[in-house]
């Protein structure tokens, strides 16, 4: 399948992937940004997201990506990865290295840590309002949680929809187990950011730290202001850090 994507402008190319609280949209702050600072932006939705269905087979998202890639004739790409996003750039950059000219890894999860006590009780919480049926207390629990202090009204409620939307596709496919690929970090080639939040929870920051310290060469970024999602809190303080690390792509 072809994951539900954006495309526009020229130059060296940027795929934007987008957290497991969000969609595609997430990235509306940057769009324009990116396209007049003169990239190719690219912007996909993962399966069972914005407008792209649910799986129905073993599914792989990073080599998701790397389909998309191929059909869109693109060979190389800096990646920004928020979250969820982040742990797919991070999977991406370290099986296919050369692909990637840089990483700029956003609050990032990852599949080689344990969960902390935070995320286990918010994991927990989470599968009790859904198991309730409970979708809107779902939802708010999610917006409460990783919609960190400087974002205003529109922005939770923007989190919002996207949530519910990725709820209301997911909730209603059958479940289907992923089949994702082994992947180590000592592989990344990229020049690599790694970005945290002072108000997100303590397991994503720690996430952070693991990452800057096992990425070769990786650089780790904390923002005084940040929660959990700083491309939509603050566009306005995340953009310059943006265009600054990706203002010279490795061709």
């Amino acid at each position: 399948m072809t994951l539900a994507h954006d495309i526009a402008g020229d130059g060296p190319c940027v795929i934007l992937l987008h957290s497991s609280v969000c969609d595609r949209r997430m990235w509306d702050p940057q769009w324009d940004l990116l396209v007049d600072a003169g990239f190719r932006v690219v912007r996909p939705d993962f399966r069972g997201f914005g407008e792209t269905s649910a799986p129905t087979s073993a599914y792989d998202e990073a080599r998701d990506i790397r389909d998309l890639l191929d059909r869109l004739g693109i060979e190389r790409a800096a990646f920004v990865g928020s979250s969820f996003g982040g742990r797919v750039a991070q999977e991406f950059a370290s099986r296919w290295p050369a692909r990637v000219t840089r990483l700029l890894l956003l609050c990032p999860a990852t599949r080689l840590l344990e969960p902390t006590d935070d995320l286990k009780a918010f994991g927990a919480e989470e599968d009790a309002l859904l198991e309730a049926g409970d979708v809107e207390g779902a939802v708010d629990l999610n917006v409460r949680t990783w919609v960190g202090p400087a974002a205003d009204d529109s922005v939770r409620e923007s989190v919002a929809r996207m949530q519910r939307r990725a709820f209301d596709i997911q909730l209603a496919a059958s479940d289907v187990a992923a089949d994702r690929g082994d992947f180590h970090l000592g592989e990344v080639i990229a020049p690599t950011l790694v970005v945290s939040g002072a108000h997100d929870l303590e397991g994503m920051r720690r996430t952070a730290v693991f990452l800057s310290e096992r990425i070769e060469g990786a650089v780790h970024r904390e923002l005084d202001w940040a929660g959990h999602l700083p491309s939509i809190e603050d566009p306005e303080r995340l953009g310059p850090l943006l265009i600054e690390f990706l203002g010279e792509p490795a061709s």
